[in-house]
């Protein structure tokens, strides 16, 4: 019975402390990665100063001085570009095998790879746009590998390895002395545990939990759930306040285009509904933002007709996208489901949205309203260029473009956002390459009579 006892209570500590394990490697390796790729981002901003005087005086010697320092004193690779992508200087680099140079010169700086694995990422890349003024001449480029970076993680992953083992084995001596005293304790814990991996991140367990022993992991449980909550209050906080900070500019940007409407000559209209579509497109972005910020979820389920909101909402497009055939095929009844009505149609705005700016205008959209199998569902079925099979799962990724689409326009967080209102609503987002091209999107959703008493 000691031996069982030792086991009941040993096994939750251990998992508690592989919890606490694996999520503290997770944020060691996280913030050594940006410590470093922040570090070569300053560096980059310091250089910059100096490569934006040498493109505006076609010099490169100007900066060629401080890349070749920067390349003997740290190992660094770095190359100067200027406006139109044409290397004025360089440090051992060539910068035609860095994508990354097209994301500075149009403006924008260069994100850290998202790995958690050292040995994933060989280069840690940093693309800075050069400005002058608010105009963008150019951008500087730097390479460094991550040998340096690899070793420190596989120290701190030793030494945690270590600490846990030391840990684990003390574990075992106080489970056995004290197992019939720190068992009930030791299953608060795991059903608080569970409670917060269902969703529950205000969950707490009391500290006067337990042992001494088995307080501390309770402690460093209670301030590790105390962080998640406040990053992702924080998450939501900030995109609820962005979203309404930029509806007001964005009224006032779309009344003056109205107002324009007016006053445009002829000749110029079809730019001023270029114009508008943006902006609609704008305003249903920030309305999917706004969605997605109240607590994860969208509004309550209600009954809602695919067929009506499909129609309405292909009406509303064809006139947005005025020549672009857009074909909408329903059954002869109606079709209910369980959804928020808001959700669900930003969601179909964002897939059709996206099936139009990657199809040819000449070929048709496709879109189906379909019961079947007991999940109702709307298909959206463009004829584009479709995506390479080993990228379709990461399509719903956010600011993931595939590398064949970098000259459309996008973020980045259509089908991403798409993916996540459904989800939220209790349905979803399948993604599917038909035999003869193009993409065929599924937004799925459960039928209404699921939800009547």
């Amino acid at each position: 019975m000691r031996a069982r006892l030792t086991a009941l209570v040993y096994v939750p500590i251990a998992l508690v402390l592989l919890l606490v394990g694996l999520l503290y490697a997770a944020s060691v390796t996280r913030a050594q990665q940006q410590d470093i790729f922040l570090d070569r981002l300053r560096d980059a901003s310091y250089l910059s100063l100096t490569a934006r005087q040498a493109i505006l005086a076609d010099d490169p010697a100007i900066v060629a001085v401080d890349l070749e320092r920067y390349r003997e004193v740290y190992g660094v690779r770095s190359a100067v570009v200027d406006q139109a992508g044409v290397t004025l200087a360089s440090a051992g680099l060539d910068v035609a095998d860095y994508p990354e140079r097209h994301t500075a010169v149009a403006g924008r700086r260069s994100e850290m790879a998202a790995s958690f694995w050292p040995w994933d990422v060989d280069e840690i890349v940093v693309a800075e746009p050069v400005f002058d003024g608010e105009d963008v001449v150019g951008a500087l480029v730097s390479v460094s590998d991550t040998r340096a970076l690899e070793r420190s993680i596989w120290l701190s992953w030793g030494l945690l390895t270590a600490g846990g083992v030391a840990v684990a084995l003390l574990a075992v001596l106080v489970a056995d002395r004290t197992a019939g005293w720190v068992l009930r304790p030791v299953r608060v814990v795991d059903a608080a545990m569970e409670r917060m991996g269902s969703g529950r991140l205000d969950e707490r367990i009391p500290p006067s939990t337990g042992p001494p022993e088995l307080r501390e992991v309770v402690t460093r449980f209670n301030e590790m759930a105390e962080r998640v909550e406040h990053l992702m209050r924080r998450q939501q906080e900030f995109v609820a306040n962005a979203s309404h900070e930029l509806r007001n500019p964005l009224n006032a940007l779309m009344l003056r285009i109205e107002g324009l409407a007016l006053t445009v000559p002829s000749e110029q209209v079809e730019d001023v509904e270029h114009v508008r579509a943006e902006a609609v497109r704008m305003a249903r972005i920030l309305d999917a933002l706004l969605l997605l910020a109240e607590d994860g979820s969208s509004g309550t389920a209600q009954p809602v007709d695919l067929v009506e909101l499909a129609t309405r909402r292909i009406e509303g497009w064809r006139l947005l996208e005025d020549g672009r055939e857009v074909r909408l095929a329903t059954p002869d009844r109606p079709v209910w489901a369980a959804i928020d009505p808001t959700a669900l149609g930003t969601a179909l705005d964002t897939i059709v949205d996206n099936a139009l700016k990657f199809s040819p205008a000449s070929e048709p959209l496709e879109i189906t309203v379909a019961d079947v199998e007991g999940r109702c569902e709307i298909v959206v079925r463009d004829h584009g260029p479709g995506v390479a099979p080993d990228q379709l799962e990461r399509l719903t990724e956010r600011f993931w473009r595939s590398p064949g689409h970098s000259n459309v326009r996008g973020s980045g967080l259509g089908l991403a956002i798409a993916s996540e209102l459904l989800a939220s609503a209790g349905g979803g987002l399948r993604l599917e390459l038909p035999d003869d091209g193009g993409l065929r999107a599924h937004l799925q959703v459960r039928p209404w009579d699921e939800e009547q008493p």
